[in-house]
Parts: C-alpha cells; structure tokens; sequence
C-alpha cells in the first residue's frame, strides 16, 4: 500500500514519465528489486509448486477470500455492462491499471458469469509481502519474466492448460506497471493481443472511470477518497483471414482506439498527455 510521502513520490514520478513519453514505466519505488536469472528462478519455483497438494489447498482458500471479499469491497463500484458475455467461455481481460485492488470489479464481473478469473502479475509480485504477497502468490496468478524461452515456450503451456477447460477468463494489463489513479489510458503492450491471436480467443475490452468524492482519506489528507464505474465496451475478435501479426496490431489498435473513445465520453474530455494534476484523481494538490 502507498502511503504518506511515498504518494507523493509516485506523482512525481508519473508526472515525469509522462514527459518523457514511458508510458509503461515502473513508478512505485518500493517494488522488489530482483536480477534477470532470480526473477526466473522465482517463476520456475512458483510453477514447481503450483500442482502440489498443499498449494491447492491454499489456492482454495485464496480464492474463497476473494470470492467472499469481493461483492463487500466493491459495494460502491458500478458495472456498465450493456452487452452479455455468458457465452464467451474463454477470453483475455484487458483494463487500465491504476490501483493495487483494480482486480476486484473484473473479479465481480467474472462472477457474475461464473467464469473462473485468472491474473497475469509481474514476477515481483510473487515477492510483495504480507497478505498481499499472499494472494498474489495464490489466487490463480499467473507470473510473466522478461524471459524470451519462457515467453514463447513456457507460458503458452500454462495459457493453452487454463483455456482448455470452459468459462476461464484471464485479465492481461497490458499498460504493463500500476500507475496509482492515474485516469487516463496509456499506449498498450503487445502481449495480450499476440496471445489471445495465437491462441484464437476474444479480447474483452474494459475501461474504469475514477470519480472523485467529496470524502477526505484518514491517512492522506492531500487525497480525497474515490470510486469506480467499470465500463465493459465491446467485445474484439481476432481475424481468421489475418495472419498473427496483423490480427496483434489490428486487436491492439482497437482495444486502445475503445480504451480512449470511453476516456472522452466519460470525462468530456479529449485525450492529450499533458500532464495536469487532475490526471491523478483525488488528488488535492497543496
């Protein structure tokens, strides 16, 4: 959780990657740090104990956290969902990343269609302490590395697995890092689009408002507290008559092009990078 001077430090920090146009940087400064070979040990251990009986049942247990934290952490965050996906069995979930708990309205949308959520995470997650450490570590996360043999060999595997069973739905960040509040869409990575083309599964395009309250956070008096309207917008398919890395672009291109038409129709306002401190919402500016 980012707390006291620590917020101030990620607006800074935003406000200077959105200058220097990294869209996709890192800009949490307590993240663990971690070489290349041990972020790859920490995956490979991860996948070791996956099917071990004891992780199963803490699995279980995780996900019964969820499922019960769920509908009560989310009591005043709203759904717009015009369209049914009962029928979507397996798809990739994609969404602006913004809050450590950004998961729970995908996690509620899920259960409303009783499809199982799976999360790609960050291998530095598997090393977050606590009780956030503890769910990251269990509630069907799905780690990635900057690894080009795990990339290609390894998660296809574990992707194909999760998809060959129904009603599986997996939630891809691809702005890639948490950007605490930040309201707008950023340029998307290519990694939810080249596996859901490869794989020949729908893309279910998200995008969640920020609205401010009227309401003081106890512990940041510089923010006020805020709530969220999940926007659930059209449903992108990949192309059989497009090879792999047109139907990338071309899923890629849409999923941004929805991402900022929503951005503007909600806010009323025209998407630019410039930065304004309204970017961060709740945000009090002393």
């Amino acid at each position: 959780m980012i707390i006291g001077k620590k917020r101030q430090e990620v607006i800074f920090n935003i406000k200077r990657c959105v200058n220097e146009k990294k869209f996709n940087a890192k800009v949490e400064p307590d993240d663990p740090v971690l070489s290349k070979k041990d972020r790859l040990k920490l995956v490979e251990k991860f996948w070791a104990n996956h099917n071990r009986l004891f992780s199963k049942a803490i699995n279980i247990l995780a996900r019964g956290i969820l499922n019960i934290g769920t509908p009560l952490l989310t009591l005043n965050t709203e759904i717009d969902n015009p369209e049914s996906l009962s029928k979507l069995s397996s798809a990739i979930v994609t969404c602006n990343h913004y809050n450590q708990f950004d998961c729970l309205p995908l996690k509620r949308l899920a259960m409303k269609y009783h499809k199982r959520l799976y999360f790609v995470i960050e291998d530095t997650n598997l090393k977050l302490p606590n009780w956030i450490g503890f769910l990251m570590r269990n509630i069907d996360s799905i780690p990635v590395t900057a690894s080009f043999r795990y990339l290609g060999r390894e998660l296809p595997k574990h992707l194909n697995k999760i998809f060959s069973k129904k009603n599986r739905w997996i939630v891809v960040y691809p702005e890639q890092e948490l950007w605490l509040n930040y309201r707008k869409p950023r340029p998307l990575q290519k990694g939810a689009y080249y596996y859901a083309a490869k794989m020949n599964v729908p893309i279910i395009s998200c995008f969640v408002e920020i609205k401010d309250t009227n309401k003081q956070e106890k512990l940041h008096p510089e923010f006020n507290k805020t709530r969220w309207i999940l926007h659930v917008l059209p449903t992108i398919y990949p192309d059989p008559k497009l090879s792999l890395a047109q139907n990338i672009e071309k899923m890629r291109k849409v999923d941004y092009l929805q991402k900022k038409a929503a951005y503007e129709k909600y806010y009323g306002k025209k998407l630019d990078y410039t930065f304004t401190d309204w970017d961060i919402a709740g945000y009090k500016k002393k």
